[in-house]
């Protein structure tokens, strides 16, 4: 069985407060536990001299037991109440996974 690594980058519009983004990190470190095989969440800012983040302030990395767990969270409630969350705070998202 292959976990699945499910990551992304945020670009949070200007005027959502340091403590929204805070908020939003929180309530996806939440589903932990909540959600059957997913077995953990990293996040934070962008910090490279490198430049190459377009834009985008902040990632997470999620990391899930295996492909199904992740086609399971993908329409869990718990997931819902996270995105109606993050979502409205966002300017630009992009997601990507693959499998390890």
């Amino acid at each position: 069985m292959s976990e699945v690594k499910h990551f992304g980058v945020f670009e949070f519009q200007p005027e959502v407060t340091a403590q929204q983004v805070d908020d939003c990190f929180s309530a996806l470190k939440g589903m932990v536990g909540k959600i059957p095989g997913l077995e953990e969440v990293l996040c934070g800012p962008y910090e490279s001299d490198e430049g190459l983040n377009d834009g985008f302030t902040h990632g997470f990395v999620m990391t899930f037991e295996s492909p199904e767990a992740r086609d399971a969270y993908l329409p869990h409630p718990e997931h819902e109440l996270v995105k109606d969350l993050v979502l409205p705070r966002l300017a630009r998202i992009i997601v990507f996974d693959f499998q390890v």
